[in-house]
């Protein structure tokens, strides 16, 4: 059996993106065992979907780990892989191929690649446009669209309404410039004729609190949901409305009507969420973006 090796390792939103790449390398490999190494974060979520045979957690020893990277090593090189599909295409990620050995073909941007991506300009395309030209280069034809009914899981717990969207304003901690301030997250959920649940890490706790000040029928999810719930509850959910950050590309990718708000922090143009009905709006500096254009575009999609 042919046997094929995926790398994507982070973040989240990246993560997201390769939807697309994995269904296409599927495709491309329909009876091949595809492994994907990754990071225990997506490891859950991923092993779920159709795309991969195998799930590899261990995908980013430190470096001073020795005996970690050692593992990793001796685990690449013993897998027989005939080609590998960088994904991740960071200098990590390309130092792989040395781990791996000479034996495998190369999708990539590592040194002595068999299929580099050889456009000089890659980092001035959105995600998915670079890494659909890569696999292009590598051979692939079919794009699929991927299916996504796999993104199921039980929510009955979460106390939902039949009814609601789901709001996302919180972003990476060490960006807050990618975060719409929380008071007009809080106003648009006055104004909206349906409740809201927030979506955030327990840290974000205190924005959901805000919102709820502002609209108490909202509902606080925020350190109460799994990858694969959030999958779930935007593939119900009336509409997502979210800065660019990770669950706000997972609702998109979900088919979630979704509304991706950015500021100057992060560029659409190489970022934006994809899936069947999203729309982005931009404004800088960020806190002029209106409550009521916020509303207006949120209308115009859901």
């Amino acid at each position: 059996m042919e046997r094929i090796l995926v790398i994507k390792l982070s973040a989240l939103g990246d993560v997201i993106q390769a939807f697309g790449p994995f269904a296409a390398i599927r495709a491309h490999h329909p009876a091949a065992e595809i492994t994907l190494l990754t990071t225990p974060p997506f490891a859950g979520l991923l092993a779920r979907a159709p795309w991969f045979d195998r799930i590899w957690p261990d995908g980013r020893p430190a470096w001073t780990d020795l005996p970690a990277v050692a593992r990793l090593a001796l685990r690449l090189r013993r897998a027989g892989f005939a080609r590998v599909y960088d994904l991740q295409t960071s200098g990590r990620s390309s130092r792989y191929r040395w781990l791996t050995g000479a034996g495998p073909e190369w999708s990539g941007i590592a040194r002595g690649a068999s299929h580099p991506h050889a456009n000089p300009a890659r980092d001035s395309l959105h995600t998915l446009e670079r890494q659909r030209e890569q696999l292009q280069m590598a051979g692939l034809t079919h794009f699929p669209e991927p299916d996504m009914a796999w993104m199921e899981e039980d929510i009955s717990a979460l106390g939902l309404p039949a009814r609601f969207g789901l709001l996302v304003p919180g972003a990476s901690p060490g960006r807050p410039g990618k975060r719409w301030p929380v008071a007009h997250f809080a106003a648009l959920a006055a104004r909206l004729d349906l409740p809201v649940a927030v979506l955030g890490g327990k840290a974000e706790a205190p924005l959901a609190a805000a919102i709820r000040a502002a609209a108490p029928g909202a509902i606080d999810l925020t350190g109460r949901t799994s990858l694969g719930q959030i999958g779930a509850l935007a593939r119900r959910a009336a509409f997502t409305v979210g800065n660019d950050t990770g669950p706000t590309h997972l609702a998109a990718a979900a088919g979630c009507p979704t509304l991706s708000l950015f500021g100057a922090e992060s560029d659409p143009a190489l970022a934006a969420p994809r899936g069947p009905r999203v729309a982005v709006l931009r404004r800088v500096p960020f806190e002029a973006l209106s409550v009521a254009e916020v509303l207006e575009k949120l209308r115009e999609i859901s």
